[in-house]
């Protein structure tokens, strides 16, 4: 009897153990779940008001670049900015931004003499800006990129076409700039051929071919002076348009596609003379 009570008794107290367990456990595990849901929806919030702060700062730029663009009587289509680095927001307290990214599609703007410069991307990085939070919110001070690059690329085409002389098509070669035209002498027509060199001086790139040569060319005086007088034919001065954020042209070297300039700054005051 005393076992069979015993027996007895500890049946049903297992089972109201087990009854008391089980909502405590289910209870943990749906706060465990609801605090997960919580921080993934609050880490989407951050990061969609993060991206929105970085939007309307490019949206900024741009329109402030653009506005550049114009008052230096150059073109282009909107430019496209980004502000590079994450999170955004934290850049922002800190003062600091990684880079900034600026693209202005189909860039123009005056080569001198009536002449236009063209180029199908200008390709613009700022990096290093120091822009303290106390001076975005007060426009007291000073916001400085430490540094300014900007590259684009002409195409021969377009560089044939502002020299201007029939028949003379450029290309490039063991990275120098070669060019060949068809010329006229002795009653005959010599394709002569010829390397050039490519300097930048004050914001000038200087294009001055030499050596030129042709197949079957008579080797007398009369033709000699004919050639050299169409090689000065061949030098031309491009002005480089005035560029964004103080650009300078500092390098141009020819390439497949045409020739690429590389421009460049320092210390470049954003919010005074750069933007």
């Amino acid at each position: 009897m005393y076992l069979f009570v015993v027996a007895s008794r500890g049946g049903p107290v297992g089972e109201v153990y087990g009854t008391q367990q089980r909502p405590r456990k289910r209870r943990g595990r749906r706060l465990l779940i609801t605090l997960i849901v919580f921080l993934v929806l609050l880490g989407a919030v951050l990061v969609g008001l993060d991206r929105f702060a970085a939007s309307y700062a490019e949206r900024m730029i741009s329109d402030r670049v653009a506005e550049q663009v114009a008052d230096q009587q150059a073109t282009s289509e909107k430019p496209d900015v980004t502000i590079e680095g994450v999170p955004f927001l934290t850049q922002v307290l800190d003062g600091r931004y990684q880079e900034i990214h600026i693209q202005l599609p189909h860039f123009s703007g005056p080569a001198g003499n009536g002449r236009t410069l063209r180029t199908d991307l200008l390709d613009v990085r700022a990096t290093d800006v120091d822009a303290p939070l106390d001076t975005l919110r007060s426009g007291n001070g000073d916001i400085v990129a430490g540094a300014v690059t900007g590259t684009g690329t002409i195409d021969y085409a377009q560089v044939a076409e502002l020299i201007n002389q029939p028949g003379l098509k450029l290309a490039e070669q063991n990275g120098k700039l070669v060019g060949s035209a068809p010329v006229q002498a002795l009653g005959q027509t010599f394709d002569v051929s010829g390397a050039a060199t490519v300097a930048v001086k004050d914001n000038v790139v200087q294009i001055r071919f030499s050596d030129v040569t042709a197949a079957g060319l008579p080797d007398v005086p009369i033709v000699k002076n004919l050639i050299a007088s169409y090689v000065q034919k061949l030098a031309v001065d491009l002005t480089v348009p005035e560029l964004p954020l103080n650009l300078k042209v500092q390098k141009v070297e020819p390439q497949p596609d045409g020739l690429r300039f590389t421009a460049g700054a320092t210390n470049v005051p954003l919010n005074t003379g750069g933007l």
